[in-house]
């Protein structure tokens, strides 16, 4: 591996890992402000021994996520400086933004929610975890506007004299076309992480607290509402990156002949270059339906496509790592599948205050693991099939990186921040097993009823 090799493995890491908290500091944020709006309006003790419950683990998670944010940050002046200095006047204004809403807004007021039981006014108190909700939301719609840039770069002019990306237009950076549809994706797959979450542990502690049950059943429909959601948007986003980036749903079905009613190969062998692979199992016209939403449309193969991009780029391969591609979008599909059949075959086995057998009780908590790992799957697909470029048509990822970084210095840094954020990993774990172990009536019978009147305030 190089120098390249090694800063991309470590953008990969970092990324990848700050992506596990995201998700969920997003959907525990709006989990945590709708069980105490029902709280409050039932005065049910058990919708605020949850809401209690959930936003501390909305605290633990939004302490690492933040911390690993700023790394991720960090990395365009540590090892792509070069992109820094072309992409920064567009990317620097959403950094800017998102980290006043991180910094300012969220952790303000998720600390006053989170100290203000009893001393806030009960509306008052609401708000905070609200402003904190909608925070979680807004900050990720800012910062998949910066990455949506890179899908399909808008609302910019090169500067004749720098040759540097200028921001001519924030509105037309906000509303990209990529950003507007890759938003409700996103915010459907945080739904499934958060509730997946929440399904884990409610099942792991029902047998020691009935609420925890409660909790269980929240998490799967969560879950499955989340992975239909997921489901829905996930078409309309892949029918635009069709329209922007055509050459990654190519690579998507590893289509290298252009074909009108294209099929979709559920599985398929075959060696790479080759117009049709040995073995496969295709659904027939489907990949015509997922690109453009006609069975007899045309999708571009990659051939016509590398022969286009030649043409009007120059000199060079514009095809990105295929296998890479064609698995993890399919792998990304099965294991979002696969998660929310487990929740509908929860909620189904749980019915009428039923109990599940005892195998499945033991799986359950191991199901976090599938929606995490379906975003993963679908943010490597994402941007690996955008390769070879970080600003698709714009710059290339091998223009991007520092100069004067060496091989030492960047394996040096990939496993320093490996090694830090395995620690991280086994805290957050060990803090959220130690509040799951916490007895919910407990900590609810120091709190007051919805209806009482908050303690003076000095």
């Amino acid at each position: 591996m190089d120098v390249l090799d090694v800063t991309r493995l470590q953008f990969a890491v970092v990324t990848i890992y700050h992506y596990f908290f995201v998700p969920l500091s997003i959907s525990l944020a709006a989990v945590a402000a709708g069980l105490q709006v029902a709280w409050m309006r039932t005065g049910d003790a058990r919708w605020r021994d949850l809401t209690v419950f959930v936003g501390r683990l909305l605290m633990v998670t939004f302490a690492v996520g933040v911390v690993t944010g700023l790394v991720q940050e960090f990395q365009f002046g540590m090892a792509w400086s070069a992109f820094a200095r072309f992409y920064g006047d567009v990317f620097g204004p959403t950094l800017a933004v998102e980290g006043m809403l991180a910094f300012f807004l969220e952790a303000t007021f998720l600390a006053l929610w989170h100290f203000g039981w009893d001393r806030l006014p009960r509306p008052l108190h609401l708000a905070c975890i609200g402003l904190v909700a909608a925070g979680t939301v807004l900050s990720a719609f800012i910062i998949l506007a910066a990455n949506s840039f890179m899908q399909n770069p808008v609302g910019y002019a090169l500067d004749p004299a720098t040759g540097r990306a200028r921001l001519t237009s924030f509105t037309d950076l906000m509303l990209n076309k990529v950003n507007l549809a890759a938003f409700p994706h996103t915010l459907s797959g945080a739904v499934m992480v958060g509730g997946a979450l929440l399904l884990a542990l409610g099942v792991w502690r029902r047998h020691a607290d009935p609420e925890f049950g409660t909790l269980a059943r929240l998490g799967a429909w969560l879950t499955a509402a989340g992975g239909a959601l997921t489901a829905v948007t996930g078409d309309h986003l892949g029918k635009v990156i069709t329209q922007v980036q055509p050459m990654k749903m190519a690579a998507a079905e590893a289509l290298y002949a252009t074909t009108t009613g294209a099929p979709f190969s559920l599985f398929a062998v075959g060696a790479p270059g080759s117009d049709r692979p040995s073995i496969s199992i295709e659904v027939p016209k489907l990949l015509s339906i997922l690109a453009k939403g006609s069975p007899d449309a045309t999708v571009s193969g990659i051939d016509d496509l590398q022969a286009q991009y030649v043409q009007q780029f120059g000199p060079g391969s514009y095809v990105p790592m295929v296998p890479v591609a064609f698995w993890s979008f399919r792998a990304m599909i099965g294991v979002g599948m696969l998660a929310m059949a487990a929740a509908l075959g929860y909620l189904w086995l749980t019915r009428g205050g039923r109990v599940p057998h005892r195998m499945l009780r033991r799986a359950l908590p191991l199901i976090p693991l599938l929606p995490a790992a379906a975003n993963t799957l679908g943010w490597i697909f994402t941007e690996t099939a955008r390769q070879p470029w970080l600003a698709f048509g714009l710059f290339t990822v091998g223009e991007g990186i520092s100069p004067g970084l060496t091989r030492g210095e960047a394996i040096t840094s990939l496993l320093g921040f490996t090694l830090v954020y395995a620690v991280l990993a086994v805290l957050w774990l060990r803090v959220v097993r130690h509040l799951a172990r916490q007895p919910l009536r407990a900590a609810g019978d120091a709190e007051p009823s919805a209806t009482a009147e908050p303690a003076p305030v000095y």
